[in-house]
C-alpha cells in the first residue's frame, strides 16, 4: 500500500481509538524531554506483550551537500557495524536472539532505526541504540566493504529499474535548487569518491541527542520507559547543531520535459505538478483538498482513472495518482501510467489532462466525495492498526515539523473537505507553468540479467 494511504488510514485509526477511549487514557501518548534535549514519546498499547522501539534523527538526504550525496543512507548502513562494546553485525543478531526484528530507513527528511521485540527486551534495545548514538565504529575497511554494498544497491534498485530511473530524473529536472532533486541513495559519482571521513563528519554533525527523539509504542508503562531513557540516553552529551538555511525552490515559469531511454517492457508517462504541503495544520486548506483529489483519481476501483482511462476508454494498462501532503521540502502531485497497446505516450498524457480538465469544468459529485472519504477507513484500517504503524505515524509527523498531537486535527480537516475545494485545487495547481513531464522510452531488454556483485543489507 502507498505510504500516503497508509498514513491516512493510521490517522483515522487513531481518531477512532481516541473517541472510544475512556477519559483517563486520553493523555496517551506521554512525553518527556531529557536534559540533553532528547525527547521520548511513549504510547501505551497493551493489546499484546510486545513493543515497537524507534530512534529518529532529524537529518536526511536534503541536509547533504554536493559531493557527498548518499552519505545519510550510507551512514545508516554503517550504524550496524558495531561499537567498542558491540561487534560488527552483532546488533541485529542480538535483536534476533531477543525474538525480535530490526531495520532502518533513510528518507529525504529523516533517518530512523527500529526494533520490534517482546516487551521485556525493551531495556536491551534502548541500551544498544544509546550505545551506537555516540560510540559508533567507523572502521575504514568496514566502510569500504559497505560502500560496495550501497553502490550495488543503487545498481539493483535504480540503474537496473527503468521506472526508478524515470522518477530519479524527474526529480532532478522538476527541481532546480532544492536538495529534494538529489536521490536519497546519492549519485554514483559521489559514492565512488566517498570516504570514511565523510561518514564520520555526518555522524558527528547530526547524531546527537538534541537532534533525535525516541518513540516507544506497546505494552509498557510510560514512567518506566522514561527512567530507562534517562539511564541510557541521559548520559550522552548534546552538541550545537549546524544552522539550517532556508532552501527555497525558484518559481517555475514553463513546462519542462524529459525522456529516459532504458530497457523496459512498457512505456511510461509521469507528470509532476508543483503543489503545496502542510505547513500550518489549522490554517492550511489546499493540501487536504489535494489529498482528496488524489483519492478521487486513484483511491479505489471505482476511481476516475481506473474507471475512465483503463476500463472505459482502454487508454491505459495502468494509471495512478500520488501525493504526500507532509514533507520538509516542496510538494509534487504525480500522475503516472502506461498506455495500452496501440496508444501512445502522448495519448495517455492527453487522457490525464482531460480528466483534470473535466474536474475543473464539472466538479465532482457528492457521491464521489463520500466514496473517497469512506475509502480512507477501508478494510486495511485494522491491519495497519499495529504498534509499528502507530510509532511510524508519531515519528514521521515529528520529523516533518508537525506535532503528533495534531494528528486527529489533520483527520478532521480531511473529513470536511468540500467538492468545491477539490475543484478549486485542480484549477489552481494543474497548470503547465508548474508541470514537468517525464517519459520512459522503452529499449530492448537484455538477453540475460546482470548478476549482482553484492547483496544489499535491506
Amino acid at each position: 500500500m502507498p505510504i500516503r494511504n497508509a498514513r491516512r488510514i493510521t490517522r483515522l485509526t487513531a481518531l477512532i481509538l481516541a473517541l472510544a477511549a475512556p477519559a483517563a487514557v486520553l493523555a496517551n501518548p506521554f512525553e518527556h524531554q531529557l536534559a540533553n534535549g532528547l525527547r521520548v514519546i511513549v504510547k501505551e498499547d497493551r493489546r499484546a506483550p510486545t513493543v515497537a522501539h524507534m530512534v529518529w534523527y532529524r537529518a536526511g538526504s536534503m541536509d547533504e551537500t554536493n559531493g557527498t550525496t548518499g552519505v545519510a543512507h550510507l551512514l545508516e548502513h554503517m550504524m550496524f557495524k558495531g561499537t567498542p562494546s558491540t561487534g560488527a553485525g552483532e546488533f541485529s543478531r542480538l535483536v534476533a536472539a531477543a525474538g525480535g526484528r530490526d531495520n532502518a530507513f533513510t528518507s529525504k527528511d529523516f533517518t530512523a532505526y527500529f526494533q520490534q521485540v517482546p516487551k521485556q527486551k525493551l531495556e536491551q534495545m534502548m541500551q544498544l541504540e544509546a550505545d551506537r548514538m555516540r560510540h559508533l565504529n567507523l572502521d575504514p575497511k568496514e566502510f569500504t566493504q559497505e560502500l560496495k554494498v550501497v553502490m550495488e544497491e543503487r545498481r539493483l534498485r535504480t540503474d537496473d529499474q527503468p521506472q526508478s530511473l524515470l522518477f530519479e530524473q524527474m526529480g532532478a529536472v522538476a527541481l532546480q535548487a532544492h536538495p529534494y532533486r538529489v536521490p536519497v541513495i546519492g549519485w554514483m559519482s559521489d559514492l565512488e569518491s566517498m570516504s570514511a571521513s565523510d561518514a564520520r563528519d555526518w555522524y558527528e554533525r547530526w547524531y546527537v541527542p538534541n537532534n533525535a527523539y525516541v518513540v516507544v509504542v506497546g505494552d509498557v508503562d510510560h514512567l518506566e520507559v522514561f527512567k530507562l531513557a534517562e539511564q541510557y540516553f541521559g548520559t550522552l552529551e548534546p552538541r550545537a547543531l549546524p544552522a539550517r538555511k532556508p532552501q527555497v525552490e525558484p518559481e517555475q515559469t514553463g513546462i519542462r520535459r524529459l525522456t529516459v531511454k532504458a530497457p523496459a517492457e512498457l512505456p511510461v508517462v509521469l507528470m509532476g505538478y508543483k503543489v503545496p504541503v502542510i505547513r500550518d495544520v489549522e490554517k492550511d486548506v489546499d493540501p487536504y483538498a489535494l489529498e482528496m483529489l488524489s483519492a478521487i483519481l486513484d483511491g479505489h476501483d471505482a476511481a476516475r482513472f481506473s474507471k475512465n482511462l483503463i476500463r472505459e476508454q482502454r487508454l491505459a494498462v495502468s494509471a495512478g495518482a500520488s501525493y504526500d501532503s507532509t514533507a520538509r521540502g516542496p510538494g509534487l502531485f504525480y500522475l503516472h501510467g502506461s498506455p495500452s497497446e496501440g496508444k501512445t505516450r502522448a495519448d495517455l498524457e492527453a487522457g490525464f489532462r482531460a480528466e483534470i480538465a473535466r474536474i475543473v469544468k464539472e466538479g465532482i459529485s457528492s457521491e464521489e466525495l463520500s466514496r473517497a472519504k469512506a475509502q480512507l477507513v477501508a478494510s486495511e484500517i485494522y491491519k495497519l492498526d499495529s504498534m509499528f504503524a502507530q510509532a511510524m505515524e508519531i515519528g514521521q509527523l515529528e520529523a516533518l515539523g508537525i506535532s503528533y498531537r495534531l494528528n486527529n486535527r489533520m483527520i478532521e480537516k480531511l473529513q470536511v473537505v468540500t467538492a468545491e475545494q477539490v475543484r478549486a485545487v485542480a484549477q489552481k495547481y494543474f497548470r503547465d507553468e508548474q508541470l514537468t513531464v517525464a517519459e520512459l522510452d522503452p529499449q530492448p531488454l537484455p538477453q540475460s540479467p546482470r548478476v549482482p556483485s553484492a547483496t544489499p543489507r535491506h
